[in-house]
């Protein structure tokens, strides 16, 4: 089995990555707070228990492994989005965040970049099987609706979301709500562990 290259060791970690894990650290903290009696229901990417691995660890070790464009991180945001718009009965928690990160990063790598790893290496950076790469991926897809196209002026929109979240220092979990809800669909209806091959506890 192919080790895991760190080719993005070359270059610092683009700001969309930070941005991007702020947020949706925020979305889970927000989600794990909700009422605990309306109980989320069961999909391919809630895990049984909390990664150890944070948001912000995770996505710089995508970005150190995978070799993703910066703009992948922003379409994956917007397939994110997507997703939670049409899929409310799956809340994006401390639970689901990393499986439906790894997969809609994969996701967006395939449509828009030329050069991309495959799902045996993508499995191996999100320290998943390859059977549930494959799987997720699949529901995924049917989860966005094969909706994967993103005009320039969605691209754009979320760009300038993420962007804005770099003026907040620590916005109320309303704002957060805010930049994950932006229903842009409607117009078209980014500390890693330091070595690769130990694997992420789930």
């Amino acid at each position: 089995m192919a080790e895991l290259a760190p080719a993005g060791d070359r270059h610092a970690v683009p700001r969309v990555v930070a941005v991007l894990s702020s947020v949706l650290e925020r979305v889970s903290e927000r989600n794990d707070d909700d009422d605990p009696s309306s109980a989320p229901k069961r999909s391919a990417f809630r895990g049984v228990s909390r990664p150890a691995i944070s948001v912000r660890s995770y996505l710089e070790r995508i970005f150190r492994y995978a070799n993703c464009s910066p703009s992948c991180y922003v379409v994956a945001f917007v397939y994110l989005d997507r997703f939670a718009s049409r899929h409310p009965s799956v809340p994006i928690d401390s639970f689901s965040v990393h499986r439906l990160l790894i997969t809609s990063i994969l996701t967006a790598v395939k449509f828009m970049d030329d050069i991309y790893y495959n799902n045996t290496y993508f499995a191996k950076v999100g320290g998943i099987s390859l059977m549930e790469m494959n799987y997720m991926e699949v529901d995924f897809l049917f989860g966005v609706g094969f909706e994967l196209n993103v005009t320039p002026a969605a691209f754009a929109s979320y760009c300038s979301a993420l962007q804005s979240e770099t003026y907040l220092e620590r916005p109320p979990a309303s704002a957060a709500r805010t930049l994950f809800s932006l229903s842009l669909s409607s117009s078209s209806s980014e500390e890693e562990e330091e070595k690769c091959s130990v694997p992420i506890d789930w």
